[in-house]
């Protein structure tokens, strides 16, 4: 074949469509034991979050733009507490997810890390068991709670060194409470969770200021 940018052209678009349909097929191959794994992650953050129950209903919800998910969870046909799938592009690294658990007063049961890329021994720390960010918050009453870190005015303790790793946390759950209450059906549209960090009354809210600050953890 004699060369020509015309046989060049060809040649190229052949090795292009080859490449992309080799993704494409990879990609097939992949999204169902991808999508599997994190059904499976969800499943056993609901049984980690949650007091013992025998079915679950699920909603979705935005909140400041975010698809929030909310599991209603009942036992014996009564509602025993929620789980929410919370999350923020905040963390140092970009996307937080969390499943936070809620009883039926809003006391946070627990916190389980679904997602993160934080840095190992710093933001990565907020999945390890007793870190100072969920025992911060475990088993407090999430009304009476501003969920923000303690550098912001809150009652968030923070990871060392991992300022916006825990910003990005407490914004999460605090997001997560801003759908709970909706779930819960104690308000009827969910609020942002940016804004000021105390109500007009003077007590502690759970809004803060989220604007991610970037630099180093």
């Amino acid at each position: 074949m004699k060369s020509s940018l015309k046989n060049m052209v060809l040649v190229l678009f052949c090795i292009t469509f080859i490449s992309a349909a080799c993704v494409g097929v990879v990609n097939m191959i992949t999204e169902g034991p991808i999508a599997a794994a994190k059904e499976a992650a969800v499943k056993a953050a609901l049984a980690q979050v949650l007091p013992e129950f025998d079915a679950t209903e699920k909603s979705e919800h935005t909140a400041d733009e975010l698809l929030i998910i909310a599991h209603k969870a009942t036992k014996g046909g009564e509602v025993v507490g929620y789980a929410i799938e919370s999350q923020t592009k905040n963390g140092f690294s970009g996307l937080v997810r969390l499943m936070v658990g809620f009883d039926t007063k809003g006391t946070i049961l627990n916190v389980n890390v679904l997602e993160q890329a934080e840095t190992p021994g710093l933001g990565a720390k907020m999945t390890e068991e007793g870190n100072p960010l969920l025992a911060s918050i475990q088993g407090k009453e999430a009304p009476k709670t501003n969920l923000t870190v303690k550098k912001d005015g809150g009652d968030v303790d923070a990871l060392t060194a991992a300022t916006i790793s825990s910003r990005a946390y407490a914004e999460a759950v605090a997001r997560a409470y801003a759908v709970f209450k909706v779930a819960a059906g104690w308000q009827n549209e969910v609020q942002a969770t940016t804004g000021a960090s105390k109500t007009n009354g003077g007590e502690a809210s759970n809004h803060g200021n989220f604007e991610p600050k970037r630099g180093k953890e």
